[in-house]
C-alpha cells in the first residue's frame, strides 16, 4: 500500500512539472508603417490644373474630390480654405475627419470675376507632421 502511494505521490509530482521550453516564443509586434502623404500622387484633387493654370468654375460653386491611394489607420483631416487673393478675404473654410480613400467637398462662396487661391491640407490623425497641401487657383465664370 506503501509503495502505491510513494508511486502516485511521484506521478502527480512529474505531472506537475512544467518544461520551461513547451511555451512558444511570442511573435514580435507588427509595426504598420504609415504611408506618407507628402509621397506623389497619394493625395491628390480630382480638379487641380497645376500650379500656374487658373481653373475655370461655372457658378457659384465648385465639388472636388480629394484622392488618397493609402490612408493612416487612425485616418485623415481633410482641411480645405478659399481665400479671396484681391483682398485675402476668406468665404470658405471646411474640415472634414475620414478614413475614405475619396472625399467630397464642396466649395461655396464663388463671385464670378474674381480669382482665389484653393488650399486643401490632408493631415495624418496619427503624426501631424505627416501632411500634405495642394494649392492652385480657380475663379468663377
Amino acid at each position: 500500500m506503501m509503495r502505491n502511494l510513494l508511486f502516485l505521490i511521484f506521478i502527480l509530482n512529474l505531472a506537475a512539472c512544467s518544461k520551461s521550453g513547451d511555451a512558444p516564443t511570442p511573435a514580435p509586434p507588427v509595426v504598420v508603417k504609415e504611408p506618407n502623404l507628402s509621397d506623389a500622387n497619394v493625395v491628390t484633387v480630382d480638379i487641380d490644373p497645376g500650379p500656374n493654370v487658373v481653373y475655370a468654375v461655372v457658378g457659384t460653386s465648385q465639388k472636388i474630390d480629394v484622392k488618397l491611394t493609402a490612408i493612416p489607420a487612425a485616418g485623415v483631416t481633410i482641411d480645405t480654405k478659399l481665400t479671396k487673393l484681391q483682398d485675402n478675404t476668406i468665404p470658405f473654410t471646411n474640415s472634414i475627419t475620414t478614413s475614405n480613400l475619396t472625399n467630397s467637398v464642396i466649395v461655396t462662396g464663388l463671385t464670378p470675376g474674381t480669382v482665389y487661391m484653393l488650399t486643401v491640407v490632408v493631415t495624418s490623425k496619427n503624426t501631424a507632421s505627416n501632411s500634405k497641401t495642394i494649392e492652385f487657383k480657380m475663379a468663377a465664370k
